[in-house]
């Protein structure tokens, strides 16, 4: 048995929970796949994966065994590739092959896609996928080769991580919703409001609030009543224009409406925490040359100030 080839067949069905379907994408019968996977259990003196007629899942074995396997995989599929560009094309050769990224949806849809479309164009060898989801996906575990995150960078050694840009948050609200319900001076006020809450913000409902340097410096948590949830800032964005709330958000989806006037920034003399947009790939082996291309041509677009926050610094929102 190839051990690689029996790693690669593992690790799509683990990714398809199909022995059928894992066995279509490879090219590949579904007696073999699964001859594969026995033989695979035998060596290792181990059960990999649950069967049942409706769905193959994974053992615990099978969950510890993931993560190293599909590293593996990953590396020969990425030598293999870059072997067989230089050879065909010399030292010189364009970047190619498949590039699977994930963002969260409201980043990857405000920036993300037009920043991979431009890449890719720039690199037409290049077989990019974008996932776009707010889940906190595992990003060896559903094969990823570079993770956009915002804040929650995970506390793992298996990811690498580089800075992309600053993330700064924001609160605000229709000029429609603060004439009805005035506009809040203090954080404490916002108990008395309607807000809009992203759902996967790390604390809760738990806004925190600083201003000040040194001894007089001031921090405050209000724990606010959501009037709206959603797990999607261009949502919580819609019912903020609509006149629904005030909004916990980011400059770079509120930047436009914040220049044209449809939001209003309150309690601006109070400062949010900042988060950080961050780059995340495994730390197990060295960036492949299409994803430290990709790393860097997002550095070259978020920093030193991102594009979002230069139109708002121009604007005089953080004089």
């Amino acid at each position: 048995m190839d051990q690689l080839k029996a790693m690669e067949i593992f690790v799509e069905v683990a990714r398809q929970r199909s022995f059928t379907v894992a066995g279509q994408r490879l090219g590949l019968t579904r007696a073999m796949v699964s001859k594969t996977i026995m033989q695979l259990e035998e060596r290792l003196h181990a059960r990999l994966l649950h069967r049942s007629t409706r769905e193959v899942s994974l053992t615990d074995a099978g969950r510890a065994y993931l993560a190293p396997c599909m590293a593996t995989v990953s590396q020969a599929q990425e030598a293999a590739r870059m072997v067989a560009h230089v050879a065909q094309a010399g030292a010189g050769a364009e970047l190619a092959g498949p590039l699977r990224i994930q963002a969260p949806s409201s980043f990857g849809s405000a920036w993300l896609a037009d920043a991979v479309a431009r890449f890719s164009l720039l690199h037409p060898q290049v077989q990019a996928e974008l996932f776009v989801d707010d889940a906190l996906l595992d990003p060896i575990r559903h094969g990823f080769d570079l993770t956009i995150r915002v804040g929650g960078i995970p506390d793992s050694s298996a990811l690498a991580m580089r800075p992309l840009a600053p993330c700064r948050a924001v609160l605000c609200a229709s000029p429609a919703y603060l004439a009805q319900w005035g506009v809040p001076r203090t954080p404490q006020e916002l108990l008395q409001h309607q807000c809009l809450h992203f759902s996967h913000l790390t604390d809760g409902t738990n806004w925190h609030f600083q201003r000040g340097e040194g001894e007089s410096r001031e921090e405050v948590s209000v724990r606010v009543q959501a009037g709206f949830t959603a797990n999607n800032g261009l949502v919580l964005h819609q019912a903020a224009q609509r006149g629904l709330g005030i909004v916990y958000s980011t400059t770079f989806l509120a930047w436009r409406n914040l220049l044209d006037g449809s939001l209003v920034p309150v309690l601006t003399d109070w400062e949010l925490p900042l988060n950080h947009l961050s780059a995340l790939y495994p730390a197990s082996r060295q960036p492949s040359p299409k994803v430290r291309a990709l790393i860097d041509f997002l550095v070259a677009e978020y920093q030193p100030v991102p594009p979002w926050d230069r139109e708002l610094e121009a604007a005089g929102f953080f004089s």
